[in-house]
């Protein structure tokens, strides 16, 4: 039996084409994926692509139907349709969110009702601001029961110090690990 994995995608738009091929290459006879959006991820176009596009390879990739809505992911924890949820990548937008309890969007949504389930939520960090004013808020997640990280750390400490990426060849592996209740490690790469 496949386990029911959320893959929620926030705005990090420079990061959703490493995004698609990681979900390329997670194990489809292990995990049925189902994809969840921010409002911004399903409405906006960028550099990097356009966000039907975007929504369509996800799709294809996944086989199932965007989740874009706080109606259509609120029956997501009540029904138990889901093992776990990925955040991936997770901005230092909605990481503050979630640190502060937020429910104004599909992911936000699908956090809090897994959260309520005592189900693992995954965080796959992609923030500019990672060791600025987020950091504080990372340090409250990592302190939250049911929240799990993938392995993370600075990407251009040069050009951007504060900035902060997950190591995407160790999400599967933190799946893994959080639905087994523990914490992956080590955390900083």
């Amino acid at each position: 039996m496949k386990t029911n994995i959320g893959f929620a995608i926030t705005g990090s738009f420079c990061t959703h084409p490493t995004i698609l091929e990681v979900l390329k290459g997670l194990d489809g006879e292990k995990y049925n994926i189902i994809p969840i959006v921010t409002p911004v991820t399903i409405s906006t176009d960028t550099r990097f692509g356009t966000s039907k596009d975007f929504i369509s390879s996800l799709e294809k990739i996944t086989g199932n139907k965007v989740i874009s809505s706080i109606v259509e992911a609120e029956v997501l924890g009540p029904n138990n349709m889901i093992d776990a949820l990925v955040i991936a990548p997770c901005t230092g937008n909605t990481i503050a969110k979630l640190a502060l309890a937020l429910t104004d969007d599909a992911v936000t949504m699908t956090a809090k009702a897994l959260s309520r389930n005592f189900k693992p939520v995954i965080v796959g960090i992609s923030t500019n601001d990672g060791l600025g004013l987020n950091l504080k808020n990372i340090a409250t997640l990592l302190q939250t029961k049911n929240y799990f990280f993938v392995p993370f750390g600075q990407d251009d400490y040069i050009k951007k110090p504060k900035s902060l990426v997950a190591d995407w060849s160790k999400l599967e592996a933190t799946i893994d690990s959080a639905l087994k209740n523990t914490q992956i490690q080590p955390i900083l790469k």
